[in-house]
């Protein structure tokens, strides 16, 4: 039967690991110096060597003759590697997580090794076990026979306990860089005859995301495609990937503000059998590029260098959001609808205009000192009616907090879930899903607080924050304010109340401030003084 490259090429020994250095060092001179721990915790990505590292370890404990790396011949060596053997067991806490699995094995780490010097166990993706069971581990942890050492594997220790943690030797996996990896698929093609590319090679590195056995799982399934030598363009296809050039296209639809190519290459996309996930990583990776190029090369950028830092940071934001939802194509098309709505805003285009006036009469375009001046005032206006947004913001949320109520909470919180059901609408589902990038923090009869990870996004919301509150109520018939506001802010507000509370203090609500519409110039005005400045150029929508 064929045996699976990633299988076949799984490092044996400790110096077979590839890109864990530091660990394999420690452990390997722990081993030297008998300094061998009870329980030992492997957290970091899949597909980073933890399993694999702990069956070597597993094994090296046991060897009979080791110096600088496992014998091999020793009748331990021999017998640790047979499926018969019983004193280096695995267990998958995903399928084995309730209290009974782990309190029988409390019962089996009593029994001494049938052949080996230590019973090693391996428990896999621990963080699935249940609170019983993780109780259940904490007494055999607090208490080990001298024969028995566990090893606790996790991609996600957060979950885990602290009472588990403290017990054990943490060791953090990284992820393997993307040389190393390349490195080693060139050692697997040419031992395995794969003809193929070198940018295929780092190409599957890059995508894998410093996930081994995922990049060797990608080069077997290439090898598989594709008879004679592989190609990149092989890697795009079958990793849902596009060509350079497309990429190159998608880019102008999204940041020249053009609403339905956009929409028609991502239906293209979907059709073809496209990874839209795998595109848009393309496309932060490619953007990226083009940003350094800019910066250290000084190669000027297509594109206003705002809007391509806005655009890649609005996908690192939302890409974990993408992989969760039910729909991703529809998440992707209002997502970018909604960046190209924001953004195609009165200054660019004045500058497109004025480019293709220029192109077309050949005739310069006088900007005179008053029109720059009225320009200045545009932004003053605007970054002063900003701030008293804020103001009234942070006043709204401090009034919230004075009257919150944990049943006012619960109930929000419920219809807070139920916004889920209408991010796919095709009119208002990008206010669904702006509302839903924030976190319910606390509620009462009059209104409820909003916040989000970065004060950059909440400023998105002001210029549209009243639509949003409307958006909400009307969704669910009720008549609350909403305050936004970032997570540094509520961690500040929530730190002072909880102060005030300690001390003593009343605390009282304060009237709201009003937000002038004299203070600041509305859209309408905004583009008559934009017309009166430029003419014709300023095309009104």
């Amino acid at each position: 039967m064929y045996q699976a490259l990633y299988r076949k090429y799984r490092p044996k020994k400790f110096s077979d690991v590839v890109g864990q250095k530091i660990i394999v060092t420690t452990l390997e001179n722990s081993i030297k110096k008998s300094h061998i721990n009870h329980a030992y915790l492997f957290a970091g990505p899949r597909g980073t060597g933890k399993t694999t590292i702990a069956k070597i370890f597993a094994r090296a404990v046991n060897c009979l003759d080791y110096k600088d790396e496992i014998c091999e011949n020793c009748e331990n060596c021999l017998y640790s590697v047979q499926k018969e053997c019983m004193d280096i067991i695995e267990i998958d806490a995903a399928s084995n997580n309730g209290v009974d699995e782990i309190r029988e094995l409390r019962n089996k780490v009593k029994i001494l090794p049938s052949e080996l010097k230590y019973k090693v166990y391996i428990i896999d993706e621990v963080h699935m076990l249940s609170i019983g069971a993780f109780n259940a581990l904490l007494k055999t942890l607090e208490e080990p026979p001298e024969h028995v050492i566990f090893i606790l594997a996790t991609t996600d220790p957060q979950k885990i306990p602290n009472t588990i943690i403290s017990r054990c030797q943490t060791f953090q996996f990284k992820k393997i860089s993307s040389l190393d990896i390349t490195k080693l698929l060139e050692k697997i093609s040419i031992e395995e005859n794969i003809d193929i590319e070198e940018k295929v090679l780092q190409s599957i590195a890059v995508s894998s995301d410093g996930g081994l056995r995922d990049a060797i799982g990608l080069l077997d399934k290439l090898s598989s495609y594709k008879e004679g030598k592989i190609l990149y363009n092989d890697f795009l296809v079958m990793n849902g990937q596009v060509t350079s050039e497309d990429l190159d296209k998608f880019e102008d639809t999204i940041l020249l503000y053009n609403a339905n190519k956009m929409l028609e290459q991502i239906e293209k996309y979907y059709n073809d059998g496209k990874d839209l996930l795998q595109v848009l990583k393309q496309l932060i990776f490619d953007l990226k590029n083009k940003l350094i190029n800019l910066y250290i090369r000084d190669i000027s950028l297509k594109y206003s260098e705002n809007d391509t830092i806005k655009l890649i940071n609005l996908l690192n934001e939302k890409i974990s959001n993408i992989k969760k939802s039910d729909d991703m194509k529809t998440y992707i098309e209002i997502m970018l609808l909604n960046f190209i709505t924001e953004n195609r805003n009165i200054e660019s285009e004045i500058e497109k205009k004025i480019s293709i006036n220029q192109k077309e009469t050949a005739m310069p375009i006088e900007v005179t000192k008053e029109k720059l001046t009225a320009v200045n005032q545009i932004k003053i206006e605007e970054n002063i009616n900003h701030s008293e947004i804020e103001n009234l913001m942070t006043i709204r949320a401090k009034n919230t907090m004075a009257e919150a109520s944990k049943i006012e909470l619960n109930k929000e919180l419920n219809l807070w879930k139920k916004l889920n059901d209408y991010t796919f609408d095709v009119n208002n589902g990008y206010m669904a899903c702006e509302l839903l990038d924030g976190v319910l923090r606390a509620a009462s009869e009059k209104s409820i607080v909003v916040s989000y990870e970065y004060t950059s996004s909440v400023k998105k919301l002001y210029s549209h924050y009243q639509k949003l509150i409307d958006y909400y109520n009307n969704l669910f018939q009720e008549n609350k304010k909403i305050s936004f506001i970032s997570n540094d802010e509520w961690l500040k507000l929530k730190t002072e109340y909880i102060a005030k509370i300690k001390s003593g203090e009343k605390i009282m609500v304060v009237e709201e401030p009003s937000i002038e519409k004299n203070n600041s110039l509305n859209a309408s005005n905004r583009y008559k003084m934009a017309k009166e400045l430029f003419g014709d150029l300023v095309e009104i929508k």
